[in-house]
């Protein structure tokens, strides 16, 4: 039998049909939903005349546009209020599962679906929101999808989609001390560009990525899409299995012996064909950080920003337009670059894992006055987790506040927007222009140098801080 990678063998088996010269008919174990991009899709079926086919394979959760205190009160923006209250009626009707505002298991999409059990190895799951590759760090494939295919997806539970190119990424080597997976993934991005994985499937692979917690492969493969990826995952192993056997949600629910038994086979070949494969040392990762207006803008901390002799005659323009928003010329460095704003949280990095690590580096110290930090858990469950922990007391007794769960400030679709001209360490994704506030300025880096930058008021190299 022919070698096959790890992609091909849950692609494959998830065929319903394939269309000579077109795209495959693709059929999804998991459909996730949020309240901005499923009102449409709602729409189309209650025009059609025709109900979400499977309702059990859909979970619904608010979380872009809902505040971060006061959870409590109503939601004072309309078209967000309206929003929320779209999806609980959409769900209402077609008897879906859902974790809205104040539900003891709301939060981050992409949080709450790992948490609870939902994403398991070797399914295909999609959403409306593109970072869903965030669970592939499961073995799964996992992409997000448009509006339009959101209501594919729920009239049909299949979707329309040409199969993409395969890339392997190895990462051998040891991570060196205060470097995280968010370093490490900024680091590849830096090294490949936002558009130097379009059309591919990521698998990550190599000693670096395999010695990483489940919540470090999560922060990963949420980033695949920053480079222009479909999507990226990682092939299940030890790790996976005790994560998902510790998650009380799912662990009496299943048959564990024969689930492991398939899920051991869900690998890539030895032998197997990759597009294309690349490998970079751990060992020469340092913390990360951007500093323009792409993902692809990163630097290791202690670098300096390129001169214009590093950068290519074609991209000179928008490398330039890209540092006049940030307020930085070429050639300069960012330690200590004076920001008022900290945004610890999304998808990326909002989860226990990340709240521990911010807390461990400012514990005794204090938040430089200034700043104004946003600290927000991915969900109840992991809000709960850091009150358990001890965790909130550490950040109250160095001055900071835990907010409640929601996207907050990775984008403006809510009230935790920064102000403009303002400059934000930031733990979340994405740093285009107005990404989180009209005229905001976003350096994206880890808990650990957002942690940095809470203390010392200043950009700051996270391993001077690390005892």
């Amino acid at each position: 039998m022919e070698p096959k990678t790890l992609f091909d063998k849950i692609w494959d088996s998830h065929v319903v049909r394939s269309i000579e010269y077109g795209p495959d008919v693709l059929f999804i174990d998991q459909h996730y939903i949020h309240e901005v991009t499923s009102p449409q899709a709602f729409n189309g079926l209650k025009e059609r005349g025709i109900q979400v086919f499977r309702p059990e394979r859909t979970l619904a959760t608010a979380d872009h546009n809902i505040p971060t205190i006061n959870q409590h009160l109503p939601i004072s923006d309309e078209l967000s209020r309206k929003q929320v209250e779209k999806l609980a009626e959409n769900c209402r009707t077609h008897g879906i599962e859902l974790f809205g505002l104040n539900h003891p298991k709301n939060g981050i999409v992409h949080v709450i679906g790992p948490e609870l059990g939902y994403t398991r190895p070797g399914m295909t799951i999609v959403c409306g929101d593109s970072h869903t590759s965030t669970h592939g760090a499961f073995g799964a494939i996992a992409f997000g999808i448009g509006t339009s295919e959101v209501e594919m997806v729920l009239a049909t539970q299949c979707i329309l989609q040409p199969k993409p190119k395969k890339m392997r990424i190895k990462v051998n080597g040891t991570l060196q001390k205060g470097v995280t997976a968010k370093d490490v993934i900024m680091y590849i991005i830096s090294q490949l560009s936002t558009g130097g994985a379009t059309g591919y499937f990521v698998e990550y692979s190599g000693t670096a990525i395999t010695s990483m917690s489940m919540e470090a492969r999560m922060t990963v493969c949420n980033m695949s899409i920053e480079m222009g990826a479909r999507g990226g995952l990682i092939a299940p192993d030890e790790v996976t299995y005790r994560y998902l056997k510790a998650l009380p949600e799912i662990a009496e629910t299943f048959d564990w012996a024969p689930l492991i038994l398939n899920w051991r086979e869900l690998n890539s070949d030895p032998g197997a064909v990759f597009d294309r494969e690349l490998e970079f040392n751990a060992d020469h990762i340092k913390p990360m950080i951007t500093f323009g207006t792409n993902p692809g803008m990163g630097i290791a901390i202690d670098d300096a920003i390129p001169t214009l002799d590093d950068i290519d005659g074609e991209r000179s323009t928008s490398f330039m337009k890209s540092l006049d928003y940030m307020g930085f010329v070429p050639g300069m460095k960012l330690l200590g670059h004076p920001v008022g704003y900290v945004f610890l949280g999304s998808c990326t990095n909002g989860r226990i894992q990340d709240l521990r690590a911010f807390a461990q580096l400012v514990r005794g110290r204090k938040k430089a006055p200034g700043v104004t930090a946003l600290i927000v858990p991915g969900s109840k469950l992991v809000e709960q987790q850091a009150i358990k922990e001890g965790l909130v007391e550490i950040l109250e007794k160095a001055g900071f506040e835990l907010r409640q769960p929601g996207c907050s400030s990775c984008l403006a679709m809510n009230e935790d927007k920064i102000p403009a001209g303002q400059y934000a360490v930031s733990t979340s994704n994405r740093n285009f222009e107005g990404r989180q506030g009209p005229g905001a300025r976003t350096l994206l880096a880890s808990p650990l140098t957002a942690a940095a930058a809470a203390v010392t008021g200043v950009i700051t190299d996270p391993r001077e801080l690390i005892d």
